[in-house]
């Protein structure tokens, strides 16, 4: 049993969304070239659709449909654990590649545009998964699920979504979360990407 007092600030939600749209438009408009190529890729290397679409679970439960660019074979997609190492056979070589520069996670922003997901937030979780939590690990679910989050930046290499201690880590992001650490998060992000660190 933990002690867990959270209060949600209208005034950051509110101003959370305006951000949320805002950067989902621009990144939308800017990585499109990019999830073009990589979907003719995929496309090109192994047959099946270049997309990969997934039932996560969202705020309070509720569940949605998360996008992305396929980077496993077509018929290994289902709900499974996700690749935790960059030898897993279920990985294409193209996938490989998108993985390791995140591309895969591009379409997200539009999940983010119709207010499925946030820019940051505790990484939505396949229901399979949810269904094994701990009760207190339901706490995660108060907020809008994110594209980035304290976990990534912090061990996503090392420790499974999942995990109670990755949801520590969330419980940590949501006590804290203001404008400000969420921007932090972003910078810390973007340096994570451009290392290729954890994305496998």
């Amino acid at each position: 049993m933990i002690e867990f007092w959270y209060r949600e600030s209208r005034t950051y939600r509110r101003l959370s969304r305006v951000v949320d749209v805002i950067g989902a438009l621009v990144a939308i408009v800017l990585s499109l070239p990019l999830v073009v190529l990589g979907a003719i890729a995929v496309r090109v290397e192994s047959p099946g659709s270049p997309f990969f679409v997934q039932r996560r679970v969202g705020r309070f439960g509720r569940l949605f449909k998360l996008y992305k660019i396929r980077t496993m074979r077509s018929d290994l997609c289902g709900d499974a654990v996700s690749p935790a190492s960059p030898g897993d056979s279920r990985i294409t070589r193209v996938g490989g590649i998108l993985r390791k520069l995140s591309i895969d996670e591009l379409p997200q922003f539009y999940n983010v545009l119709i207010g499925d997901m946030a820019l940051v937030g505790p990484r939505p979780e396949m229901p399979f998964l949810v269904k094994q939590y701990q009760p207190w690990q339901m706490l995660r679910l108060l907020v809008t699920p994110g594209i980035t989050g304290l976990w990534q930046v912090e061990c996503r290499s090392t420790l499974p979504l999942h995990s109670p201690e990755a949801t520590a880590l969330d419980l940590q992001y949501i006590r804290s979360a203001s404008p400000l650490n969420d921007g932090l998060i972003v910078l810390r992000t973007i340096r994570a990407i451009m290392n290729m660190r954890g994305a496998y």
